[in-house]
């Protein structure tokens, strides 16, 4: 069995290069730096940066030319892939790069891209969020959230134990 897969999250570089090879087929590529930090030998903190090539294709590169640009936090998941080719001095250059297969944006991108964005407006339109409401009263088994519509379903705990389950 084999497995080459790539997870990174980090920021880009600069806003993707796109070119097309065909017509609505494009390639786009960019840099990914990311990084980790350490406490060297004096308890300094140390920051060690690493730079991957990534490279994306087809519906992953109209996403990459439309929504991404330089500095953005996104999350990319793909496959190593190395290269090789002849440079105009006749030798043998190798390039190592990310291959995506799935790119997602970790945070909104800034409003000079896209003006008609509105500032406070989510990038995904089917975003979800989720929080914890503390007012929720606990009558007997009862839940009930007044600030819920329709929260006032009977959650009601069965007490009676007469399964035969071991646990």
């Amino acid at each position: 069995m084999n497995l080459n897969k790539v997870l990174l999250i980090g920021r880009l570089g600069k806003d993707p290069e796109v070119n097309y090879y065909k017509p609505d087929s494009p390639i786009a590529k960019f840099a990914l730096a990311t990084s980790e930090y350490y406490l060297g030998k004096n308890g300094e903190k140390i920051e060690s940066t690493e730079w991957h090539n990534i490279v994306c294709w087809n519906n992953n590169a109209k996403f990459a030319e439309r929504y991404l640009q330089k500095g953005m936090l996104v999350y990319i998941e793909g496959r190593i892939a190395t290269r090789k080719w002849e440079g105009s001095d006749k030798t043998t250059r190798y390039t190592t790069e990310i291959v995506v297969q799935d790119i997602k944006i970790l945070e909104k991108k800034s409003e000079s891209r896209e003006p008609e964005m509105e500032q406070n407006q989510p990038l995904i339109e089917n975003q979800v969020t989720v929080t914890t409401d503390t007012t929720a009263t606990n009558q007997g088994n009862e839940v009930i959230n007044p600030e819920v519509p329709n929260s006032n379903i009977d959650f009601t705990i069965d007490q009676d134990n007469n399964d035969d389950l071991p646990f």
